[in-house]
């Protein structure tokens, strides 16, 4: 059981523009069955973590002309707002990743927990030592501004990498945080 963020990012580093929009992404040619592709990494979740901007994301875009919450597992959304959840799968959170690890691990049931997005919420996971590796198909395009990848300073050692229709594909494990110059 691990805990893994599967994310797609700009080469500048951005999940989406500063609209929230994931235009960028959705022009992208993706080949069926290519590397590090969705449907063999989704295969191995149990659970699905995400962030208040990611979960009203998929209310906006997934759940459009009466759509169902596109995820039958446990979903949990890390969020400080008072939010009502949109299906019975869906769990709202506030605080520490830490101190939800072990209802986190329980309902994986055994397979891995996909920490969706934002990349402020991977960073909390990462810095609370709850962050195995970081999966990140790049795509061949750029934002100049808009919502980071991953808003921390932290190592990572490639493990795996491929190519998939247009993007670059790439599996990170965690090193950890690493120190301003100043301070090594």
């Amino acid at each position: 059981m691990a805990f893994r963020y599967y994310t797609a990012t700009t080469l500048d580093g951005y999940l989406a523009d500063d609209h929230d929009s994931l235009d960028w992404l959705l022009t992208q040619p993706l080949e069926d069955g290519g590397a590090m592709n969705y449907d063999d990494f989704f295969a191995g979740i149990g659970t699905a973590v995400m962030g208040y901007t990611t979960y009203q994301w998929l209310l906006d875009n997934e759940m459009a002309d009466g759509k169902p919450w596109p995820y039958e597992i446990p979903s949990f959304v890390f969020t400080h707002r008072t939010i009502t959840p949109v299906a019975d799968s869906i769990t709202v959170l506030d605080g520490d990743p830490t101190a939800h690890r072990d209802l986190l691990t329980e309902a994986a049931a055994g397979k891995d927990v996909w920490v969706v997005g934002g990349g402020d919420l991977a960073a909390q996971f990462a810095e609370a030592g709850m962050l195995d590796d970081m999966i990140v198909s790049i795509a061949p395009v750029t934002l100049g501004s808009g919502r980071p990848l991953f808003p921390r300073r932290y190592d990572l050692a490639l493990q795996e990498f491929g190519r998939n229709g247009a993007f670059l594909c790439a599996r990170y494990s965690l090193v950890g945080a690493r120190k301003p110059l100043a301070e090594v």
